[in-house]
């Protein structure tokens, strides 16, 4: 059994650690340069003034992150959009199971808008591999960031574990606060949004020895993030090659810097956010089977299912399905227009990455189509049935 004072080193600040935090951060010698690297079309100036009267965890992201993050999808995407809202009560803790496709936005585009619809901000998983400085640690506490420990194996591994599953569970129970956590370790680099069971694993840690109840206690709300321009594509090429070809994925120093500004400055046309159907609604299936590795593979396929089920498709999505598998099944999802937008980008993205054309194309193509496989697994919703249509469609009729 954890106490509170286990969870120290791994815990956000508290509101009386906030004046020395800022502090560190307005002295430090880069707090500037990376505001500017993260939000070049604004005056990071106006961010101090506002900074030396943070006296509060709420303060921090009401005078800094929330007008940051705001900055950032005016001048990187077309439109952002959000549904799913009416799934939450304004106070009851959630974990927000999500999918994974940006370092930072995922999760910050959660808070914007849970701030903005009157709840309270998430917590938010924060890997330790990113705490490569002091800014950086202040920075992410301040903002309700906790730590996940990496790089340890075997016992420590485990303790780790039991650790991070508690402090979840403390959190969501006990400080009645709600977490945001990916659905695996890392972004998804080959847009299949896939649930690691070892991370359901974990959640269960900590649990009641009941399944049902254990997963019942986390008011999990599964959470999807659809992009039509994926944050870092590139990027995320570059790294499944090295991997396709057997060598261990090291990166270089700074590289994970070097995500979060690409991140979030690169154009990623229009975003939506979307809630899902809280998963206790749906817990009743893992009654059907008996072991906790098969209630754990059944609770997984739930996830996927509710994440896929959400996803918002857009034209970038039918055109790779398309291209892909040589189809014009969904033709009618996209224009002239965006097809050749979309053959531009895949163009600007693809001549940055130095291997064979085929291997390359088909690894940016299946980023954009395997949301559409996932989805056809699952049915699309039909707006007859009351459901959302998550089909972004074209009217226009199209030809090539």
């Amino acid at each position: 059994m954890f106490k509170e004072e286990d969870f120290e080193q791994i815990r956000p600040y508290f509101d009386h650690e906030v004046h020395a935090a800022v502090n560190r951060i307005l002295t430090s010698p880069i707090f500037e340069k990376i505001l500017s690297y993260i939000s070049p079309y604004q005056d990071t100036r106006q961010f101090r003034p506002l900074l030396e009267k943070t006296s509060t965890i709420r303060d921090f992201q009401k005078n800094l992150m929330h007008p940051l993050v705001r900055n950032i999808i005016e001048h990187s995407s077309e439109e952002f959009t959000v549904s799913g809202l009416q799934h939450m009560l304004p106070d009851t803790p959630y974990l927000f199971l999500a999918n994974h496709r940006d370092i930072v936005l995922d999760s910050a585009l959660l808070q914007l808008v849970l701030f903005d619809n009157g709840f309270e901000t998430t917590e938010i998983t924060f890997g330790s591999n990113l705490m490569t400085s002091q800014f950086i640690i202040d920075f992410g506490r301040l903002n309700k960031m906790f730590v996940v420990n990496r790089g340890a194996n075997g016992r420590e591994l485990f303790k780790n574990a039991q650790l991070l599953s508690a402090y979840i569970r403390h959190t969501i129970t006990k400080k009645k606060a709600s977490v945001w956590i990916a659905q695996r370790n890392g972004r998804t680099k080959d847009g299949n949004d896939r649930t690691e069971p070892g991370l359901l694993k974990m959640l269960n840690i900590s649990g009641a020895r009941n399944f049902k109840q254990s997963f019942k206690d986390l008011n999990i709300i599964p959470l999807t993030i659809s992009y039509e321009f994926e944050p870092c594509c590139a990027l995320k090429i570059k790294e499944t090659i090295v991997r396709l070809n057997g060598v261990p994925y090291h990166k270089k120093p700074g590289e994970d810097l070097t995500s979060i500004i690409t991140g979030v400055t690169q154009q990623k046309g229009r975003i939506h956010l979307s809630f899902g159907r809280p998963l206790n609604s749906l817990l009743e299936e893992t009654d059907r089977v008996r072991t906790v590795n098969e209630k754990i593979s059944v609770l997984t396929s739930l996830v996927d299912s509710e994440i896929s089920r959400q996803y918002k498709l857009w034209p970038s999505n039918y055109i790779a399905y398309g291209m892909l598998h040589d189809t014009d099944e969904f033709a009618g999802f996209y224009s002239r227009n965006d097809r050749e937008k979309f053959l531009e980008y895949m163009h600007q993205e693809l001549k940055e990455i130095d291997i064979d054309e085929p291997l390359k194309r088909e690894l940016f193509l299946k980023i954009y189509s395997n949301p559409v496989d996932n989805i056809k697994k699952v049915g699309i919703p039909d707006t007859k049935s009351g459901l959302q249509d998550n089909r972004v469609k074209n009217p226009e009729k199209k030809s090539d």
